[in-house]
């Protein structure tokens, strides 16, 4: 079965940074562009970041302008992994952040929620002091 297992929430004061983990299973890994979403409290769900199949189309990336600068995507293939480098932590990245499987098709949009056909439970990520 596909699974999508996000780690690496929690407490954080404003400023401080953390990584959080993406581990996949049952799906040929590389084949597939992966995104983090995130959704806080009364807000829609939004794409935070986004990498595409090393393979199929070379690993780009995508990051909303809220965050382009202070975190960083990547992947390990051979680990079936995406990670999310969080720097520079604000209160307003407070949610719960999901890691998600695009759907394979053909000039479909990277980093849209409705693209999405796999998504873990999430991780919640509290920025406060």
């Amino acid at each position: 079965q596909v699974q999508l297992v996000e780690s690496g929430g929690g407490l954080v004061q404003p400023g401080g940074s953390l990584r959080l983990s993406c581990a996949a299973s049952g799906f040929t890994f590389d084949y597939y562009h992966i995104g983090w979403f995130r959704q806080a409290p009364g807000k829609e769900r939004e794409g935070v970041s986004c990498i595409s199949s090393s393979s199929r189309s070379g690993g780009r990336t995508y990051y909303a302008d809220s965050v382009k600068g202070r975190f960083t995507i990547s992947r390990d293939n051979a680990k079936k992994a995406v990670y999310l480098q969080m720097n520079s932590l604000k209160p307003e990245d407070t949610a719960v952040y999901y890691c998600a499987r695009q759907e394979i098709t053909g000039g479909a949009p990277m980093c849209k929620a409705a693209n999405m056909d796999y998504w873990g439970k999430g991780t919640l990520v509290t920025v406060s002091s």
